[in-house]
């Protein structure tokens, strides 16, 4: 009988009531006159047909309303009040307020007993001002899930990004999203935006999930060689994709290939959680005082974890983690095993950087400034691939000719 009471006194029911059991009103006309479902609607009829003179729609609350303890409100007031000052600080690029976060922090301090629901914190919000009343209008929900099983399409990107206020410098965030359960497979924070990093993203996913079947990205100069037209200056002598970038050389020395997004509305899928992880990240590192990336890394994985195991997705209305696992019991993957082929010895001969060098008349070789001897069973003139893994504090460079590991070298820095 919910609001029911509001658009019809007792007595006006009552006589519809009455008409519908004298079959003076059919059922259809009686529900369009009441405005109600055919559930409630046989609900009513029953507890009029019970006790038809007690028999009323007014409506009476049972438990009187919880009222929100002083404290409790302090502590809304108190996060309220450093989300405006997040917003109003214009080195963070964050221009809204985030009423679950506020709920969330607010009921991990009070505890169960003394929880306030969502409502609450957006009404108090709404009565002390703490509100952008100019908000852009929402975006049509229109993403979809297109892949029928994990592994089939890997979500990747990156965001170079001030993500504290606090600290000196930006730091680069990478992921790995896979479409079908929408689960983060990698996230991590680097100082800077190198080859090498992405490199080690991919090693990281490819150890851990195994082979997918294609990454998804963005035209990055990372990720893809693209010819732009020719100038007046000078005339372009490779086109796109004559030129294989060393991060889509390691994803295909793995098995797997790489499609590329025609337009930034393409990237969808992955810039949601980007906009997630960021506004979420940025917040808490802002209020914590965040200045060195590697207290910012304990705040992304535990907002990782948070949005893999605890959060239903909007798309898919299942936990990500929950939706990957169904998958693997339904056998639904096409993760496949690493596994090394002939000739490689070790993972470093995937997941490196590739060059080419002659060896000169000398049985050398030049790279990065340093002059190399090779091995006297290598011929003068021929050419040697490098596979360089610029770890610190010991990079090495692993040398191979006619498909052999001939020599390694090793640096230290």
């Amino acid at each position: 009988m919910s609001q029911l009471h509001k658009r019809f006194s007792t007595d006006q029911v009552k006589m519809i009531l009455n008409l519908y059991i004298q079959k003076k009103m059919e059922l259809k006309e009686v529900l369009n006159q009441l405005g109600i479902k055919k559930r409630q609607f046989h609900n009513i009829l029953a507890e009029y047909k019970k006790d038809k003179i007690n028999f009323s729609v007014n409506y009476s609350r049972d438990v009187p309303n919880r009222k929100v303890d002083e404290n409790v409100e302090y502590l809304i007031m108190e996060e309220l009040e450093k989300e405006k000052l997040i917003i109003e600080n214009r080195n963070i690029c964050v221009n809204s307020y985030n009423y679950s976060a506020v709920r969330e922090i607010v009921n991990d301090s009070v505890g169960k007993d003394k929880a306030v629901a969502l409502n609450t914190i957006i009404n108090r919000a709404k009565d002390w001002g703490y509100r952008i009343k100019d908000k852009p209008p929402k975006r049509v929900h229109d993403r979809q899930v297109f892949t029928d099983a994990i592994g089939m399409l890997m979500q990747y990107d990156s965001s170079h990004h001030l993500w504290s206020p606090f600290a000196k410098e930006k730091w680069t965030l990478i992921t790995n999203l896979d479409d079908h359960s929408r689960k983060m497979l990698f996230g991590d924070f680097f100082d800077y935006e190198t080859v090498w990093n992405h490199i080690k993203a991919v090693e990281e996913t490819t150890l851990k999930y195994g082979v997918g079947l294609s990454y998804y990205t963005d035209n990055h100069s990372i990720f893809r060689f693209v010819c732009h037209r020719d100038s007046i200056w000078q005339n372009q002598i490779k086109g796109t994709d004559d030129v294989i970038t060393q991060w889509r050389q390691v994803v295909e020395a793995c098995g797997m290939n790489v499609i590329y997004a025609m337009s930034p509305q393409a990237k969808g899928k992955i810039e949601r959680p980007y906009r997630w992880l960021q506004d979420r990240i940025v917040r808490r590192c802002a209020k914590l005082g965040i200045k060195e990336i590697n207290d910012a890394r304990e705040i992304l994985a535990d907002e990782i974890y948070q949005y893999n195991n605890r959060r239903v997705h909007s798309t898919t209305d299942e936990i990500p983690e929950i939706r990957f696992q169904r998958a693997i019991d339904e056998g639904r993957s096409m993760f496949k095993p690493f596994q090394l082929s002939e000739p490689y010895q070790s993972t470093k001969d995937i997941f490196c950087l590739r060059e080419q060098r002659r060896v000169n008349g000398y049985h050398q070789i030049s790279w990065q400034g340093k002059i190399l001897t090779v091995k006297k069973d290598i011929p003068i003139g021929a050419i040697v691939d490098l596979k360089s893994i610029p770890e610190k504090p010991t990079p090495e460079l692993r040398l191979w000719h006619d498909n052999r590991l001939k020599q390694v070298f090793r640096f230290i820095k």
